[in-house]
């Protein structure tokens, strides 16, 4: 491991005061690469988590992906943890402490908004970042993608009904061209990128027998994919800083369910993955991918249904702000308890 990779946690901490210092100072640089955005996705992030993916992508060998299919049960954990579990687990946790536990400190109709933001960040489960802590865990990349894709496709026809029924509403526009334009700049564009990539690699080795071209420009890459992380949280602390510093209380009072909502998702799926004896590089994406959120679509929808200074828009906001830093911890917990998986040929 580099110094980047060994450090991360350190490096992560630093980003994050970084940027919420740099969005006091120079609040309007944040606002100018805040307003570079198309259907509520933001051009320059979406830059730096397609840094971050890319060097995955290459990974991905397309002639193992048709055996994922002889491994159903890593899949099916996945499927059961995003749609069946964790949209109605956040509903009620939501509604415990702010209907319950925090009815005291907020009030009624905050309450509700929070709620409805929790909601929508338990029924967008994540697209991009998951490729991330797949990598950082060393989940296999072909698996990763096929439990991406699935997860998407299923979203475009349940992510409105599922919302819908929770919150309560008759009915639930999803704005399509964020999550169509998700997919294409957080997948395709890189999956086609990495595919490219991985062909002239191999088409050099074929030439001229050498063996280690994908190994060694995958070593060179990974040091960008970390500096991409680390780029993607100073903006997005930096982005939020006025709030951070404004509504601390409120802000501390929405993470308390949300961080509850992702250890606890976790630790069903992680115990789940081991009590299917699921191998390693697959049980860490497929419990990963539950407990991270397609935040992009959260903070569209929170906006489109309830407006931009919602507290349903907050909660999303807030649910952008504690992900990476809970992830971070959960990929150090995956890598600290490789040795309770052992591999098994059928999954």
């Amino acid at each position: 491991m580099g110094i980047f990779e060994r450090y991360l946690s350190v490096w992560i901490a630093l980003c994050i005061a970084v940027g919420v210092l740099l969005g006091n100072w120079i609040p309007t640089v944040f606002a100018v690469i805040a307003e570079l955005e198309v259907a509520h996705v933001n051009l320059v992030v979406a830059l730096f988590i397609w840094v971050m993916i890319y060097p995955m992508m290459v990974q991905i060998d397309f002639s193992r992906i048709r055996d994922v299919g002889k491994k159903p049960r890593g899949l099916m954990l996945t499927l059961v943890i995003n749609w069946l579990i964790k949209p109605f687990s956040m509903a009620a946790l939501g509604w415990l402490f702010f209907k319950v536990l925090f009815a005291d400190l907020v009030d009624p109709q905050s309450a509700g908004e929070y709620i409805a933001g929790m909601i929508l960040l338990g029924v967008a489960p994540c697209t991009a970042m998951v490729f991330v802590w797949s990598q950082l865990t060393d989940g296999d990349p072909d698996y990763t993608l096929v439990q991406v894709s699935v997860n998407d496709l299923i979203m475009i026809f349940a992510f409105a009904p599922i919302a819908a029924f929770l919150l309560g509403v008759s009915d639930i526009t999803v704005p399509w061209e964020t999550l169509l334009l998700s997919v294409v700049l957080y997948v395709v564009l890189p999956l086609i990128a990495g595919i490219v990539t991985r062909n002239r690699l191999n088409r050099r080795v074929e030439n001229h027998a050498e063996s280690h071209q994908l190994d060694d420009f995958l070593h060179r890459m990974k040091p960008w994919s970390v500096l991409g992380l680390l780029a993607t949280v100073v903006l997005l602390f930096g982005f939020q800083a006025e709030v951070i510093l404004t509504q601390p209380q409120t802000i501390v009072l929405i993470a308390i369910p949300l961080l509850l909502q992702t250890y606890g998702i976790f630790l069903i799926a992680y115990l789940a993955a081991k009590k299917l004896r699921l191998p390693h590089n697959i049980a860490a994406p497929a419990c990963l991918i539950g407990t991270s959120n397609f935040f992009e679509l959260a903070v569209a929808v929170a906006i489109s249904l309830f407006g931009l200074h919602s507290g349903a828009a907050l909660a999303t906001v807030v649910g952008v702000l504690v992900e990476v830093p809970v992830m971070l911890s959960l990929v150090m917990i995956v890598n600290r308890t490789r040795h309770w998986f052992q591999e098994e040929q059928n999954v």
